[in-house]
């Protein structure tokens, strides 16, 4: 009767057990998809980019740049549902951003423009780190988000200046000095003419 007794209480403590493991485990479910929510929430209503020209001055120049425009294309896309979808949207925005050191435009393709792209590339790939990650640091995605669009208005802004300043007529003359400038530079420096020392004349009426 003892050894029935023993059996049920212990059956009776594996089964409470069982079920307050079950219960347990439940709520952690909970709580885990309810963090996920909110990191999607957080993320989908910080994921604004700007794919809009700020100025339409350098917009007919880059309609021809075939990567910006895809670039553009890409981040003005934006995903839905899942965070599976944000995270393989970020590897398509960097893949396209990588390729915009590719054709740059002539008048575009200068120092001042490489550097701006090379750092919109580098905020591009780290919100492409972050986003995949096992615990994906929502604020920081965001606020990448927002320090790209902030690349991106640097960038435009640098290009119109570009644009402008070429509008602008020189003056009469200033071509032809900078093409005489552009043409001295090219010649390389020679040694200065060496002038031939004349020997003294022994015979020559000293003074004194």
């Amino acid at each position: 009767m003892k050894y029935k007794i023993s059996l049920f209480l212990l059956l009776t403590f594996v089964l409470f057990s069982c079920q307050n493991e079950d219960e347990k485990r439940r709520a952690e479910n909970a709580k885990e998809a309810k963090k996920k929510e909110a990191i999607f929430n957080n993320i989908n209503k910080g994921w604004t980019f700007l794919n809009e020209p700020i100025n339409e001055i350098s917009e007919s120049q880059l309609n021809s740049w075939t990567e910006w425009r895809e670039f553009i294309k890409e981040i003005g896309d934006k995903p839905r549902k899942t965070i599976g979808a944000f995270q393989k949207k970020s590897a398509a925005i960097s893949k396209k951003a990588m390729a915009l050191n590719n054709n740059i435009p002539t008048d575009f393709n200068q120092p001042q423009i490489r550097s701006r792209i090379s750092i919109l590339i580098t905020k591009i790939r780290m919100l492409d780190l972050f986003i995949h990650l096992n615990q994906i640091p929502d604020d920081k995605v965001v606020f990448l988000v927002q320090e790209i669009n902030k690349e991106l208005i640097s960038l435009e802004r640098q290009m119109d200046k570009i644009v402008e300043k070429a509008k602008i007529p020189k003056e009469e003359g200033e071509a032809d000095f900078l093409k005489m400038l552009d043409t001295t530079r090219a010649i390389p420096n020679s040694a200065a003419p060496q002038v031939p020392i004349q020997p003294l004349d022994q015979n020559a009426p000293k003074v004194e």
